[in-house]
C-alpha cells in the first residue's frame, strides 16, 4: 500500500529525538538504529516479539485508561497511585480509610479484590489494512465507506479470537489510512496489594499537578490473578497469581543527565496533524469554556470536602478527575499561545496550499473522498478551504455540545435521572414487555447504592444552580433545552429558586425514596418518574442533545475525519523527508528520549531530578496536600534511606526526560538502556501539556517517579519488604 510504503521509506531519516509515539512492530524499520545510537542496548526483538518472550509481555493496559507493568513472576504490577485511586476509594470507608491511612497486604489472603477493574495484556498486533479496506472504491460516499470498514473489521476481530478466550480490537492509524489488529488477554481478577497514604501518593495535590519540580509518591501495587491454567478468569477464591511471560527487572542504579530512556505504554489521544481551524477551536473556544465550568465545580466540591471526612472520601476521586483535565487544559492553551502554534500551523498551511496548487497532489476522488451527497473534491488544493467551511459550521454546535457536557451533565442528579429513561420507554411502549421492564428495574436497583454512596445533595444543589444559570447566559438560545422556557416563565430565570424547588419535590434526589420506589415498582408507578422534576430536567437536556446537537456533531465529525484522513496522506506526500508517527489511540507505543532539565522562563532553570529535601521544604501542616507523614519525616531527617539512596547519598523522588507522553501513559514503565525499570511515568510538566497538539523539545518533559523512592516507601516506610523479595532487583 502506498501509505505504508511511504512510512517505511522514511525509516532512515532523522527526527528530533524525544518526539513520537511509535508502533512497536515497526521499531526495526523505523527506530531501532536511532535508539541504539542514543544508547539503547537492546534489539527490536527484545522489546516486541510476537513469537518469543519480550518486554511487551510485561506491559498491560490498566483499567480503561492507564498503563501498568508486571514486576514479578507472581503477577505483581505497579501503576500510578492516581490510576489505582478509584479502586482504593471504592474499597475505603470512614472505618477503613485507605486513602488517608494507606493499605498494605501482609499476606496473599489480605489482598483485596477490585470489582470491575480489568488488566489487558497484548498477545499480538498485526497490520490488517488490506483486509479492513477490502472492497473500498473511489465511488463510495463517507457513509458507505465507514459501514463497509465496520463490517470488515468486525469480521477480522471475530476470526482473530475464534476458539480462544481472547478479545480483539481493530483500530485505525493515521486517521484511517492504516488499520491494526490488537489481540488481548483480559484479566478480571485484580487485587489491591498496596498503596501509600494520600499524603505520599498525592503529595502536593492539585496545586502541584502538572507542575515541575514534583515530589509525589505516585504509585500503587496490584496483583493479577488467573485460573489454574494461567488464563483470565472472573474473581474466584481458587484463582492463583498470574505467571507472566516476562516481567521487568527493577534497577537500583539510578541515572544521569543525558541517559537514554524509553517509555512503553498505552498513550490515549493526541492530535499532532490537525489543521489550524481545529487547533484554534480547542485552544481558544473549547478549553476556556471547560476551564471556567470545571473551576466552579472544583470550588464547590473543595469547600464541602474541607468540612468533613465522609465528603472528602466520597468526592476525592471525582474531584481528582475533574481537576486533572482542568489544569491540563489551562497549560495546553498557555503552551500553544506561548509557542505560537496557530501561527506555525497557518504558515505550514500556506506552504501546503502552494504545494497543492502547484502539484495537485493525488486527486482526492481517487482516494474515495466524496460527500454524503456524492460530490467529489477535485484535488488536495480543495482540502484547506473545505476544512474552513466545515469548521465554520461545526464551531457553534460544538460549543453547544461542550456546554451540555460540562454544565448540564456536570449535575450528578441529571446524569442519575437520565438512567431512568430506558424504564420510561419500556413502560410507555405500545407493545409492553414485562420481562424487559423487570430487567430495567433490576439494573436500577443495583445502581442505586453506588450512586448514593458517593453523593451529597448539598454539593449538587450548588452545582445545578450555577450550571443552569451559566447555560442560560452563554449558550445560543436555539441550543438551550426546552426546560429553560419553563424556568423563564415560572421562575423568571431564578435558577436557585428552580433548583430548590426541584430538590424539594424530586423522588430521585432522595436515597430512601428511590429505594422504596424501586423495591415496590409496578408499571403504573412510571407516572411518578415522568412527573419527577429531576427526570424532566434530564430528559430535556438529553432530548436537545440527541435531537439537535449530537446528530449534527456526528455528521460534521464524520466529514472532518474524512478530510483529516486525506490531509494526513497529503502531508506525507508533500513532506517526503519527514518520518511520521501515528497519533496516540490507546494502543501500545514506544516513546524514547533522554533525561534532561529545561528552561521554562527567563532566569529559570530546572534540574532533572528532585529529592526528599524538597518534600520537607514544601511541608505545610495547615494545608492538607502538603502534610508530611510523621514516620516518613523521621526517615528523611535521619537520612535512613538504605540502599535506595543515590550515589550522592540523597533520596531521589522524581526525574524528567524528553519522552513524548500523554494521558494513558500514566503508570507506564520508564526503562533504561537495558530495559530495566527506573521509574513510573506519572505526569507532564505544565509548560509541555500542549504536546498533544504540538511537541516542543525544549519544553516538553515527562515526569517520572524514581523507582527507588517507590521501593523505599514499600520497604522502609510500609514495612512490606516481602513484596521486594518477589522482584528482580539489579544494581
Amino acid at each position: 500500500m502506498l501509505f505504508v510504503t511511504l512510512i517505511i521509506a522514511c525509516s532512515g531519516l532523522k527526527m528530533m529525538a524525544g518526539e513520537g509515539m511509535w508502533i512497536p512492530t515497526l521499531l526495526e524499520q523505523l527506530n531501532i538504529r536511532e535508539m541504539q545510537q542514543m544508547g539503547l542496548k537492546l534489539s527490536a526483538e527484545d522489546i516486541y516479539s510476537a513469537n518469543h518472550s519480550s518486554l511487551k509481555d510485561a506491559i498491560v493496559l490498566f483499567g480503561g485508561g492507564c498503563t501498568a507493568e508486571i514486576v514479578s513472576a507472581e503477577g505483581l504490577i505497579f501503576t500510578n497511585y492516581h490510576c489505582g485511586y478509584g479502586s482504593i476509594q471504592r474499597l475505603s470507608s470512614v472505618q477503613h480509610d485507605f486513602l488517608n491511612d494507606g493499605f498494605w497486604a501482609i499476606t496473599r489472603k489480605d489482598e483485596m479484590p477490585c470489582s470491575g477493574l480489568t488488566v489487558s495484556l497484548l498477545v499480538r498486533m498485526e497490520d490488517v489494512t488490506a483486509k479492513a479496506l477490502e472492497g473500498i472504491t473511489a465511488g463510495m460516499n463517507l457513509l458507505q465507506r465507514s459501514q463497509l470498514i465496520r463490517v470488515n473489521t468486525e469480521q477480522i476481530e471475530k476470526e482473530a479470537v475464534k476458539g480462544t478466550k481472547n478479545e480483539a480490537r481493530v483500530r485505525p492509524f493515521y486517521y484511517g489510512n492504516q488499520y491494526y489488529l490488537m489481540v488481548y488477554k483480559v484479566f478480571r481478577d485484580i487485587r489491591l496489594v498496596g498503596a501509600p497514604p494520600a499524603s505520599i501518593g498525592k503529595f502536593g495535590g492539585d496545586t502541584d499537578n502538572w507542575i515541575w519540580p514534583r515530589h509525589t509518591g505516585d504509585f500503587s501495587v496490584f496483583r493479577i490473578y488467573a485460573d489454574k491454567n494461567n488464563e483470565p478468569s472472573e474473581f474466584a477464591k481458587e484463582n492463583v497469581p498470574y505467571v507472566p511471560g516476562s516481567f521487568l527487572p527493577v534497577s537500583l542504579k539510578g541515572y544521569e543527565k543525558g541517559d537514554f530512556t524509553f517509555v512503553f505504554g498505552y498513550p490515549g489521544t493526541t492530535r499532532e496533524y490537525i489543521p489550524s481551524y481545529a487547533a484554534e477551536l480547542i485552544a481558544e473556544a473549547e478549553n476556556p469554556v471547560r476551564i471556567k465550568l470545571r473551576e466552579k465545580r472544583l470550588d464547590i466540591m473543595a469547600a464541602a470536602m474541607d468540612e468533613d471526612k465522609l465528603t472528602r472520601i466520597q468526592y476525592s476521586n471525582k474531584y481528582q478527575g475533574i481537576a486533572n483535565g482542568w489544569k491540563k487544559m489551562e497549560g495546553e492553551t498557555k503552551g500553544l499561545r506561548r509557542n505560537e502554534a496557530l501561527t506555525g500551523k497557518v504558515a505550514f498551511e500556506k506552504e501546503f496550499q502552494r504545494w497543492a496548487d502547484l502539484n495537485g497532489g493525488q486527486r482526492m476522488e481517487d482516494r474515495g473522498q466524496r460527500s454524503e451527497e456524492g460530490n467529489t473534491n477535485p484535488d488536495y488544493s480543495a482540502l484547506l478551504p473545505e476544512f474552513k467551511k466545515t469548521y465554520d459550521v461545526f464551531n457553534p454546535v460544538d460549543l453547544a455540545s461542550v456546554y451540555l457536557q460540562e454544565a448540564g451533565l456536570a449535575i450528578e442528579l441529571v446524569r442519575y435521572a437520565g438512567t431512568y429513561r430506558d424504564l420510561v420507554k419500556i413502560c410507555n411502549a405500545g407493545k409492553f414487555d414485562a420481562g424487559e421492564m423487570n430487567k430495567a428495574v433490576e439494573k436500577l436497583r443495583k445502581a442505586w447504592p453506588a450512586f448514593f454512596k458517593d453523593y451529597q445533595e448539598r454539593i449538587d444543589r450548588k452545582v445545578m444552580a450555577y450550571m443552569l444559570a451559566e447555560m442560560s447566559r452563554s449558550m445560543e438560545r436555539k441550543y438551550l433545552p426546552g426546560i429553560f422556557d419553563t424556568i423563564r416563565k415560572k421562575y423568571t430565570d431564578d435558577f436557585q429558586a428552580y433548583t430548590d424547588d426541584l430538590f424539594q419535590h424530586s423522588v430521585l434526589s432522595d436515597s430512601e425514596k428511590v429505594k422504596g420506589f424501586l423495591l415496590n415498582f409496578t408499571r403504573s408507578n412510571i407516572k411518578t418518574i415522568k412527573k419527577d422534576p429531576a427526570f424532566q430536567l434530564a430528559s430535556s437536556i438529553y432530548f436537545r442533545n440527541e435531537q439537535d446537537i449530537s446528530p449534527v456533531v456526528t455528521k460534521l465529525n464524520s466529514k472532518i475525519d474524512s478530510l483529516q484522513r486525506i490531509y494526513m496522506e497529503a502531508q506525507m506526500e508533500m513532506q517526503k523527508d519527514k518520518r511520521f508517527y501515528p497519533d496516540a489511540n490507546s494502543t501500545l507505543r514506544i516513546a524514547y528520549g533522554k533525561i534532561d532539565g529545561f528552561h521554562p522562563a527567563d532566569a529559570v532553570d530546572y534540574n532533572y531530578f528532585t529529592t526528599s529535601k524538597g518534600i520537607l521544604e514544601k511541608e505545610d501542616t495547615a494545608v492538607y496536600d502538603y502534610q508530611v507523614d510523621p514516620k516518613l519525616k523521621k526517615l528523611f531527617l535521619s537520612h535512613d534511606f538504605g540502599r535506595y539512596a543515590d550515589k550522592d547519598s540523597t533520596l531521589h523522588i522524581a526525574f524528567i526526560a524528553t519522552n513524548h507522553t500523554t494521558g494513558g501513559n500514566s503508570g507506564s514503565p520508564v526503562l533504561d538502556s537495558q530495559g530495566r525499570l527506573i521509574g513510573l511515568n506519572f505526569d507532564r510538566n505544565w509548560e509541555g501539556t500542549m504536546s498533544d497538539l504540538m511537541y516542543d523539545p525544549d519544553q516538553c518533559r515527562n515526569i517520572t517517579l524514581d523507582i527507588r523512592y517507590c521501593l523505599f516507601i514499600i520497604d522502609k516506610y510500609a514495612g512490606a519488604g516481602h513484596l521486594l523479595k518477589e522482584m528482580k532487583l539489579v544494581d
